[in-house]
Parts: C-alpha cells; structure tokens; sequence
C-alpha cells in the first residue's frame, strides 16, 4: 500500500459513523459473518465501490445469475479498475448458510476473498439490511424463497448510487456509473 492510500485509509477510519451521509446503508450497525467466519461489517467496502446483493446458496435460479452478473460487471472493468471494486451478497436465509456454505460456494464459483465477500448475519437483521436495500424475499413453504433480483451500486459512503435488474451480463449503465465512482475517487 503506498503512503496516499495509507493516509486516505487512516483519514477514513478516523471519521466517526456519524459523519456517514443520512442516506447511507452503513448507518446500520449490522455485524456480519463471512464465509471465512470472520466478523466484517456492513461497510466491509467503505471508501470504494460496492457491488451489493442479498442472495442464498441453495437457490438454483436467480441467485446464480446475480453472480454472474457481478462477475460480468467487475470483468468489464479494465483490470486496474477491477481491483478497486468490491462484491458483497449477504444471504437472507441464514439458517442454513453458514460460513461453511458460504465459502463451499466462493469457492465452486471461483470468487476471489479479496474482493468478494459472502456473509450472513441473525434474521433481524437481514430483514434491516433488506428493507434499506429496498430488496424484497418471503420463504416458502418448501424453503425456498421468493426474492428480488438486483444488483445494487453503492458509493464510498454507502448510497445507493445505481440499481439494475438486468442480469444477462454486465448492464453498461452500473458499469458507466462504477467508473463514474471510482473517477470521483481519484486524487
């Protein structure tokens, strides 16, 4: 890490919470699990781009496709830009996503840790983190769930900064404003 990025990431964690925008997701003091089962939390992204989603592993539909669709984002990137993003999906079904399945699942799909965090957290507060997220899932009587599928953007600060539902590859209008992000960041 060379000195500017040191004194950017030193000045950041020296800004109390309270500082954060009041339309900031990381208000929210939600302590997480990741796949490691290593407590992050909620703003486990702060200062850069976030690429953020609510999923399940046993999902066969939707949820990989979610994935793919931040795969595709972050590969549409040029590499330099990549690196400078992050993926978090936080699991809405945290019964039966354990850090073990979490990471059973970063690693069948090749998500590297570095950049992709996979988390759970207690049932209250992932129905929080969904209702600030405006993202919407019921369980069914066959444990599966019905839910939303986005990809949410959020900033440094942690606002939503874009949505898409489309997930049939990168959507050019997240990537235009990932990049539109990551130049607002730039020295």
């Amino acid at each position: 890490m060379n000195r500017r990025s040191l004194l950017a990431s030193l000045a950041l964690a020296a800004v109390p919470a309270w500082a954060l925008p009041g339309d900031s997701v990381y208000q929210l003091d939600a302590k997480l699990t990741d796949q490691r089962g290593q407590p992050v939390r909620l703003d486990v992204g702060r200062g850069q781009p976030v690429l953020v989603s609510m999923f399940y592993t046993s999902c066969q539909f939707v949820c990989p496709m979610l994935i793919e669709a931040a795969q595709a984002t972050q590969a549409a990137l040029p590499a330099n830009e990549r690196q400078k993003v992050k993926v978090l999906l936080i699991s809405f079904d945290p019964a039966r996503d354990t850090p073990e399945k979490l990471a059973a699942m970063a690693k069948e799909r090749g998500l590297d840790s570095s950049q992709w965090t996979l988390a759970r957290t207690d049932p209250a507060t992932v129905r929080k983190i969904a209702a600030l997220l405006k993202f919407q899932y019921r369980a069914l009587p066959d444990g599966e769930f019905n839910h939303s599928a986005e990809l949410i953007l959020l900033d440094g600060e942690g606002r939503v900064a874009t949505r898409t539902t489309m997930l049939a590859g990168a959507d050019e209008r997240v990537v235009g404003a990932v990049r539109k992000q990551l130049a607002l960041r730039q020295p």
